[in-house]
């Protein structure tokens, strides 16, 4: 069996041959299709290929996954290699080479074509900062020609459009403003053709429907945690997700010291953490268990943590619910009931004649459903406080129970001179 280490660049790629003990350089190949099937040609079954990941690897691995036995991919910060004395482009496609026919190299989860895509839409986040960067400029032209702010909720809406179109204003920051604007409108146009694609998917798939069950999370964020997350039984825990998405805490600890524990470590995926964590603010804001969590971590740590805690707790209950293939408990299926309607809207659905729609369900359901959430609520402070009522109970006993030994050996140590019981 052959191991292959291919360090990959634009426009060619380094291969290096671990067979029999021995590493020898192989050929320079061209970056282009025709030149990579026919590299992929030359392979066997019995092979086995290892690459670093970069912004062309996943094609190459999509042109030579179904002719090898294995294929791995590596992430350039595992693989030790930004670290060695020499660096070249074959040295490390030798070193890689090597890794692999030694078992020793680490190597990342290859997302399937649909994560791929899914992960690709990723891009809103970048238009939704290009769209509010815009609304800044405008804010400060007006307040740089000391416009006083008018009586609208919303400045970017309707009526606030309509009033800074006839807005007076010099020439220079006339055209700043219709800049600003212009390009506000691109950005709301590419952001709502990437949301009808998010609902297509939302629709097609039932994790993400699930995920939805809980209130305050949208489309959106069970999309971005699909897409970051993929095949979610590639954890086997939720402490090991919640590792892959950076949220678990810094440990040090070192001799008899006891462990401390500092911020979180941030070295998973960032889009799933951001979108937990932007999650998490529409989350604690309806009934439930992760309110009372979120208020109770907030009184004795703040707000930025309790949010974080929020979001590392959300994680795990994405991950139950996956596992498991259940819906969340103290959802409300009027809400979810909205959120299905709106994404067929988003989708590109007619909207029926049925007046309020088929999703709108009666104030007095809505009124059931947010009390039995607000007494999920309370069942939850109720155990936790019982919780602590019980654990400062056996603090207490443990430590008394430490005293009558500690008492019970000095009366030891005095019955017989020179000897302890």
């Amino acid at each position: 069996m052959r191991s292959i280490g291919i360090d990959i660049h634009r426009d060619f790629m380094e291969v290096a041959i671990a067979e029999g003990g021995e590493i020898r350089s192989g050929p320079r190949v061209a970056i282009n299709p025709e030149s990579l099937e026919l590299f992929a040609a030359s392979l066997e079954r019995s092979d086995q290929v290892a690459l670093e990941v970069s912004g062309n690897a996943w094609e190459v691995v999509r042109i030579l996954r179904p002719r090898v036995g294995r294929l791995l991919a590596a992430s350039p910060t595992d693989t030790g290699m930004r670290q060695a004395r020499a660096k070249t482009d074959r040295l490390d496609a030798r070193a890689l080479a090597r890794l692999l026919a030694s078992g020793q190299l680490e190597t990342v989860w290859v997302p399937d074509e649909a994560t791929q895509a899914m992960r690709r839409l990723q891009r809103r986040s970048q238009l939704v900062r290009t769209r509010s960067a815009a609304k800044n400029e405008i804010d400060a032209a007006l307040m740089r020609r000391l416009v006083p702010k008018p009586g609208f909720s919303d400045l970017f809406g309707k009526a606030g459009r309509r009033w800074l179109a006839e807005l007076e204003l010099p020439a220079a920051e006339r055209e700043s403003v219709d800049s600003a604007m212009r390009e506000i409108e691109f950005c709301e146009s590419e952001i709502a053709a990437i949301e009808k694609l998010v609902a297509s998917e939302a629709l097609a798939s039932p994790e993400i429907r699930r995920l939805m069950s809980v209130p305050g999370v949208g489309a959106i964020t069970a999309a971005a945690f699909m897409a970051a997350v993929g095949d979610i039984r590639r954890f086997p825990s939720a402490k090991k997700l919640v590792g892959y998405l950076g949220l678990d805490p810094i440990v040090r600890q070192s001799g008899s010291s006891e462990a401390s524990y500092g911020r979180i470590s941030k070295q998973g995926s960032a889009a799933g953490r951001y979108a937990l964590v932007e999650a998490s603010w529409s989350v604690v804001k309806a009934p439930g268990p992760l309110r009372a969590f979120y208020e109770r971590t907030k009184g004795r740590r703040g707000a930025s943590v309790a949010i974080v805690a929020t979001a590392r707790k959300l994680a795990c209950l994405f991950w139950t619910l996956l596992v498991r293939g259940e819906d969340y408990a103290y959802g409300q299926p009027s809400l979810r009931a909205r959120k299905q309607r709106q994404l067929k809207l988003t989708a590109g659905a007619r909207k029926g004649r049925g007046g309020a729609g088929v999703w709108k369900a009666n104030a007095a359901v809505r009124d059931a459903e947010r009390k039995m959430a607000e007494q999920a609520e309370a069942a939850y402070r109720r155990s936790v406080a019982e919780f602590k009522r019980v654990e400062a109970l056996r603090a207490k006993q443990r430590k008394e129970a430490q005293k009558a030994e500690a008492k019970r050996h000095e009366e030891g140590a005095g019955a017989t001179s020179g000897r302890a019981s």
